[in-house]
């Protein structure tokens, strides 16, 4: 057990030089090569659990387990300091359907989908909405703070649902933001505004970003630290 999650351990042993690790929501994947001897193999093996378990603690955003909520018609629900309200109703037609008015998820769900299948859709569609809802505030708040700190030309923002990623970057300056961060607070949303605007300066992690993170937000720990051990709470 780590950080609270059971992890399964895969180990295959196969002709290769050296050992490789992945992790993934649920798994340890070893993979391990063949001309060890076996103390020799077992002793590498228990290293490399040890490795994989430092890491999910030191960034337990990364491996955030999706959570299937119980929803019902007339549900409120709390999404930073916005409330919304659920009308959930169930039809026979293959794809389900939703829109927000003001407060009000509006919701229509396929009723030939099974339980679990149902818990997603209404879970995705109440991401898509609100995302919808707080797109042009989100989008306003992203350029301000780029005219702040970067002045670099933004191509594309958007905003969508990302269990395994807060944000990313690309080199063609699109900047794609979780809608979890929108059970932040709006100072935790800023520093992951200004890192994801500062991979427009350095695609990379070297100290000169982070340097260039400090300059913009000089407690920036404190609100990444916010993000490590708060994480797992913003959820749809």
């Amino acid at each position: 057990m780590v950080d609270g999650n059971d992890y399964k351990v895969k180990i295959k042993i196969s002709r290769r030089s050296s050992f490789k690790v992945s992790i993934s929501k649920e798994t340890i994947n070893i993979k391990a090569p063949n001309h060890l001897t076996r103390e020799e193999l077992q002793k590498n093996i228990e290293k490399m659990k040890l490795w994989a378990k430092n890491k999910i603690i030191e960034n337990p955003e990364k491996f955030v387990r999706e959570t299937t909520k119980p929803y019902y018609d007339g549900q409120e629900i709390i999404v930073g300091k916005e409330k919304y309200f659920l009308r959930i109703s169930y039809g026979e037609k293959n794809r389900s359907t939703a829109r927000i008015e003001e407060e009000t998820i509006i919701m229509n769900i396929s009723s030939g989908l099974s339980d679990e299948k149902k818990s997603q859709h209404i879970k995705e569609l109440i991401s898509k909405c609100v995302a919808r809802k707080r797109f042009p505030e989100i989008k306003r708040r992203i350029e301000e703070l780029n005219e702040l700190y970067c002045q670099k030309d933004i191509n594309k923002i958007t905003l969508r649902h990302n269990n395994s990623k807060w944000g990313s970057c690309s080199e063609k300056g699109n900047i794609n933001i979780s809608t979890r961060i929108l059970f932040a607070p709006p100072e935790v949303f800023d520093y992951l505004a200004i890192h994801e605007l500062t991979h427009l300066i350095e695609q990379n992690h070297s100290k000169k970003f982070w340097k260039l993170i400090k300059r913009a937000m000089p407690n920036y720990k404190e609100k990444r630290g916010w993000l490590k051990e708060n994480g797992h709470l913003c959820q749809f």
